[in-house]
């Protein structure tokens, strides 16, 4: 026996459906029903109400035109996608966006510098306090002290003080970086915004105003901020001559003069310099080439961590001597080493005494803790600028 359709509104003469192509076929001879999906695509299944979705004209399949076929046609447009049946539209769209984009943190901060400020102070204290082992090991190999060699250094570290001697100075250090860090970008954003051209304009200065922008950052934070890398400098090398910040300073002070609390600063401001305004280049370039090749507006997380890292690794590699030589000018004459004049005779020195591997020594846990801690900074000075907000719009 063939197939037979079940007829539908029959209490007309005229007035009956199939639902044979509906989606569900029905045997009567077998009594079985097989579903094929009854709100799969409506576009490809066909709903078989007398009507073909496909066709400006009713189906009959055998039957007359449905007398409400024309509202199935002006009120269930067929559409290339799932339904949740019940649902309006706009709640299901609206829970789909919720389901989506997940919690939200949101603060309101009015103020757009205090914003930079806030968000550069955290980026600082994170990132440094995640490399904090690789940045006292890096000390070390830079003066020579706990031994030549990065797994040498660590294992005196841990022999002698223990998991806390590899954040031996880590206070200190974030008490500086936090506002470094947030002087650094802040100045960073603003000089960018302000020489930046805009869209359509000529270029307010014939170099990239990113560049400029970074050398400005960082002469600003090192003004800032250069003492509290001296002092903790002197914190890492001479831990049991110091009984604290507060006694290093006093010290400092009394038996040095306030000079010292400057000691290396033209081979910071040299140095920093050059790598402020590598770094901050290379950043804000990656970020155009980026957003040009993928055509996002938007960067992630994980994406601006990874250009924030390739832009340490190119600036740090460029102007590490210049570091050496300032972190050996910090130490002074303790323990009866040599004191150098200005950056050029520190140069010179180390290299006639060590050759140019002495220029070099500690790049590799250098750049093990600059190219991270670059990439965390900027992602989580760019995070914090996404969560600080005005009204209910991203920073």
């Amino acid at each position: 026996m063939g197939k037979r359709e079940i007829l539908l509104f029959d209490d007309k003469k005229d007035g009956f459906f199939s639902i044979s192509d509906s989606g569900s076929q029905w045997s009567v001879e077998q009594n079985h029903c097989y579903p094929v999906g009854l709100f799969a695509s409506v576009g490809q299944m066909g709903m078989g109400f007398g009507v073909s979705p496909s066709s400006p004209n009713p189906r009959d399949n055998g039957g007359i035109k449905a007398p409400f076929s024309d509202l199935f046609l002006k009120y269930l447009p067929f559409q290339e996608e799932i339904r949740v049946v019940g649902v309006p539209e706009e709640e299901d769209s609206l829970e789909r966006r919720k389901k989506k984009v997940g919690l939200k943190l949101k603060i309101k901060v009015s103020n757009p510098s205090l914003r930079r400020l806030i968000s550069g102070g955290i980026a600082g204290a994170v990132s440094r306090t995640c490399v904090a082992p690789l940045e006292t090991i890096r000390t070390h190999l830079m003066v020579g002290s706990s031994g030549n060699s990065t797994t040498e250094v660590f294992h005196n570290i841990m022999q002698t003080d223990g998991w806390k001697g590899l954040f031996r100075g880590n206070f200190v250090n974030v008490i500086r970086v936090a506002p470094s860090k947030a002087i650094e970008l802040f100045a960073f954003d603003t000089v960018n915004k302000q020489l930046s051209p805009k869209p359509g304009e000529e270029p307010k200065i014939p170099i990239p105003a990113s560049l400029v922008a970074g050398a400005c950052a960082g002469v600003s934070s090192t003004l800032v901020t250069y003492p509290l890398e001296l002092v903790k400098t002197r914190l890492t090398i001479e831990k049991n001559m110091y009984d604290g910040v507060v006694d290093a300073f006093v010290k400092i002070l009394q038996k040095e003069g306030p000079a010292e609390l400057y000691r290396g600063l033209a081979p910071s401001l040299i140095g920093v310099i050059p790598y402020a305004a590598t770094n901050y280049f290379a950043y804000d370039t990656l970020r155009k080439v980026y957003r040009k090749v993928f055509k996002e507006e938007k960067i992630g997380n994980i994406e601006t961590l990874l250009i924030g890292s390739l832009a340490g690794a190119i600036s740090s590699s460029a102007t590490f001597p210049l570091e050496v030589a300032r972190k050996q000018m910090q130490v002074g004459a303790l323990n009866g080493r040599q004191v150098y004049k200005n950056v050029l005779h520190a140069l010179a020195s180390i290299l006639e005494q060590e050759g140019i591997q002495g220029l070099y020594k500690g790049l590799g846990p250098s750049c093990l803790k600059l190219v991270p801690a670059a990439g965390i900074s900027f992602m989580c000075y760019e995070a914090c600028k996404r969560i600080l907000v005005e009204k209910d719009e991203d920073a």
